[in-house]
């Protein structure tokens, strides 16, 4: 499957635009993600090595190489949720009365959800290293901090779409409310969590 992030900015944004199956919304979330987090990064890298910020030198620092674990994974997840599309689109594809058409189409949905569910994960991880940045590091950077708490929320509800859009089309009803309720629990901890980041942030800086 294409790297579609090796595309400049631009070109990414424009095959987004096209009617190209892939990326989608589950790879743009993946993108939008991996930025949200690099913002994160970039507070810890304008807080380590400061005399002012000495006693959480070394919190920043393994937080900063966390994130850095978590934005390859989010942009690896781009063509993951490429790879994990395509048996779909084929199995759209087949004619209705292939034998086993139903069965094929089952699992190729449920395997479209792994993707942006991976991607929810590690979202949600992220929020949880900005809150910690946000609160430790550098008065300077708040914003940026700010800023990528507000982005991993978009790309957190982002991908939850991309789950549920595949759960509503699942036969097996049983799979697709667990599937559904490991989405509602992210969405219910971390929308909140990046939401008091976010207001947080703001009023410190208004």
């Amino acid at each position: 499957m294409e790297d579609f992030t090796r595309h400049s900015g631009r070109k990414f944004v424009a095959l987004l635009a096209s009617a190209a199956p892939v990326p989608g919304g589950g790879g743009a979330a993946a993108l939008v993600g991996a930025i949200g987090t690099a913002l994160g990064s970039m507070v810890g890298s304008l807080t380590a090595g400061k005399k002012k910020y000495a006693q959480v030198e070394e919190e920043i620092r393994a937080l900063m190489k966390k994130c850095e674990t978590l934005e390859e994974e989010l942009l690896d997840q781009v063509a993951a949720d490429a790879k994990g599309f395509a048996p779909l689109a084929a199995a759209y594809r087949l004619a209705k009365d292939v034998p086993g058409r139903a069965l094929i189409l089952e699992k190729a949905t449920k395997g479209a959800c792994e993707a942006p569910l991976r991607i929810m994960e590690l979202c949600c991880e992220a929020i949880d290293a900005v809150a910690i940045f946000a609160e430790k590091g550098s008065a300077l950077a708040l914003s940026d901090a700010g800023c990528g708490a507000a982005i991993l929320r978009a790309a957190l509800e982002a991908a939850s779409l991309n789950v549920y859009i595949n759960t509503k089309a699942l036969a097996d009803r049983a799979a697709a409310e667990e599937i559904n309720l490991r989405c509602g629990e992210m969405l219910s901890v971390y929308v909140p969590k990046a939401d008091a980041i976010y207001a947080k942030v703001r009023d410190a800086v208004m």
